[in-house]
This record gives structure tokens, sequence and C-alpha cells, in this order.
């Protein structure tokens, strides 16, 4: 019997999702709007601690970090994982927003013990055809995706039109200090991503900067990895009036600035992720990838995603993820999205 949240439930589920970075933030809105709608409905999340600054502001969520290269690492280390989950509490469903060998495991584990188990749909056969050029239709949001889980599980959530990431009051305060005393426009830009096949030209990033530099006064904030430091102290230092957030700043403080934001430029990435989550308008730059594929910025207008129109280059998208190597070989999904096109975006919406 499905259940919506005018109705009392008294349980206890466990949600896992352990990675990539930016699902896991995608998982923010949905437990958010989980904890708001069901308050009586206890719940434990499942990830790496890594992630915490994301449900930070959730109250009374309980979290089971994972440590999978530590204490939960191999075949063993799921065995002790999964004690570590029971001793947290008896769970009526275990809800998989994840579905990867190692959450397989975990449920085998649970269902073992009498527990039900639901396990997120990630449309595969879907994704191929979209990518095989056979249909182009849109395909469900990453977010409805995890919502449909719930769905299975006999909880409907609507999801709450608001901010799904805030940040923690010692981190505003900090970022208070750093943006309160600056008369400018700040933006940030996040200009790599885990995959070649999903980063803009980086000429074409120091175009846009100084198109948008010569209309009005800004600050550029520069995000991404601490593996992509290098590249990013670079474009930094060839971008006047720019500052590594990356390299200063925590990940709750990235967090907290992010929420400061007057724009936010991003590749299809994490950044974008967690800066819409955070309550930026997010400017998203796509090349073989695309948000018909379910992983657009959520809650982002349609016009902020910047691509080459599929019927256009009709090899686009070529990938779900941005793995593999460019079928044309020029690359054309992100170099004939030159940066006047997207300064002009931004002009035309009001932006700058």
């Amino acid at each position: 019997m499905k259940k919506n949240h005018t109705e009392s439930i008294e349980m206890h589920l466990l949600v896992i999702r352990t990675s990539a970075m930016g699902d896991v933030a995608l998982a923010a809105p949905v437990i958010a709007s989980l904890r708001v709608q069901y308050p009586e409905v206890k719940v434990t999340l499942l990830t790496r601690s890594v992630f915490r600054p994301f449900f930070n502001s959730i109250p009374f969520l309980s979290i089971q970090d994972a440590e999978f290269e530590g204490v939960h690492k191999g075949f063993s280390g799921l065995i002790r994982l999964y004690r570590d989950c029971v001793r947290k509490g008896d769970y009526d469903y275990v809800i998989d927003l994840h579905d990867v060998l190692r959450t397989k495991i975990l449920r085998w584990l649970f269902r073992l013990s009498g527990k039900r188990t639901f396990v997120i749909d990630k449309g595969r056969a879907e994704k191929k055809r979209l990518i095989r050029g056979k249909d182009k239709s849109r395909l469900k949001h990453t977010v409805e995706r995890y919502l449909d889980v719930f769905s299975r599980a006999g909880i409907e959530i609507d999801p709450l039109n608001r901010k799904a990431i805030l940040p923690t009051p010692a981190a505003s305060k900090k970022i208070a200090g750093i943006i309160d005393n600056i008369a400018v426009m700040n933006i940030g830009i996040a200009p790599y991503a885990k995959h070649p096949l999903k980063i803009w030209p980086e000429e074409y990033i120091l175009r846009l900067a100084d198109m948008i530099s010569q209309k009005l006064q800004v600050r550029f904030w520069i995000f991404g990895g601490r593996d992509e430091y290098e590249k990013l102290s670079a474009l930094q230092s060839a971008i006047p009036g720019s500052y590594s957030a990356a390299a200063d700043l925590s990940l709750e403080e990235q967090l907290a600035l992010m929420s400061r934001l007057d724009l936010m430029i991003s590749m299809d990435s994490a950044n974008m992720h967690m800066a819409s989550l955070s309550g930026a308008r997010v400017i998203s730059v796509w090349g073989a990838t695309d948000p018909l594929a379910g992983f657009g910025a959520w809650n982002q207008p349609e016009e902020f995603s910047m691509r080459i129109p599929v019927d256009e280059l009709t090899c686009r998208p070529c990938t779900i993820y941005g793995k593999g190597k460019c079928r044309r070989g020029d690359f054309a999904c992100m170099k004939w999205l030159r940066p006047e096109m997207i300064f002009n975006r931004l002009t035309e919406l009001g932006i700058l």
C-alpha cells in the first residue's frame, strides 16, 4: 500500500549511496524532503565520510561511514560494514540508490537476514539507445530515479523546491568575511571534469572570463578537485582577479561559497550539482554528454544548459558518463560551442 506524507509512518530506512560525488549530492534533496514529509521515519545513510557536508543540514539523519580504503575494504570489509550498519538499528527497508557490486553484496546480506530491499533502476537500456542515436527522448533525472525507489517501497516523496544543501554556520561565517566586503559580482568557474570529453577548451574559458571582465567588475572563484591542483593553479594565474576555492577552502566552505555566488559556470561535473543544490544559478557546459541522459543540474532552467543541439550535431550525446574518445575526431561538440555563444546567452538572460 502506497503511503503519502499526510500519513504517519514509523519505520527505519537504510539508504545507500557511496559514490560518485555528484550522484551522492543528488541524494540530498530526496533525503531532505523525506525527513520533512515523514518526520517519524528514522533514516540512516550509508556513504563515505567525505560526503557528510552534503547532509549536514538534514535534521535527525544518522550517517554510517563507508571506509572502502580502510576497514571496509574487500569482501571481509563488506561483511564488517554490514555488521556496522546493523548496529545502527533494526531496518524495515534497505533502499539502494547505487546498485554496484558492493551494494549488491550488502543487499544480499540484508535479504539473508529477512530485510526487504529496493534498488534503483538506472535505465541502462534507455541510455544505450540514447547514445546510439536510436531515441533522443529526455530520460528520467537521477533525482526522479531515486524518488522511484522510495515509491516502490510505498513512500511517496515530493521533492522540496528549495536549497537542498545548506552550509554550516562556521563555514558561512568564514565565507561572509571573504565575500561581504567585496562590491563585485562573484562568479564561480568549475573548468574540469573527470573525463576529457566533458571539458571545454581552456582557451574558451579564458576568452569567456575576459569578455565578462570587460563588461563588469567581477571576482572569479576557481573550483575543482585536489587532483586538478596544477591545472587549476595555471588557469587561475591566467585569469586576472581570480581566486582558488579548491586550494584554500574545505568542502564545507566551498559549499558555503557556492551558496553566495551570483553565478557558477561549470562543466558536467560534481561541482555543477553541488552549486545547483546550494542555490546558485548554474550555467552548465555540455559536450559529449547531455542533460537528456538525466544528469542535468537539478532545478535549473533549460536555457541554462549550453550545448550544440542534437539535431545539429547528431553524434551527440555519444557517451553517458564522458568515457571514451571522440568518434568524429574533431571534438566538435565542445569546439563548436564558442565563448561568444555563452556570453550572449548570459546577456540575453539578464545575468550580466
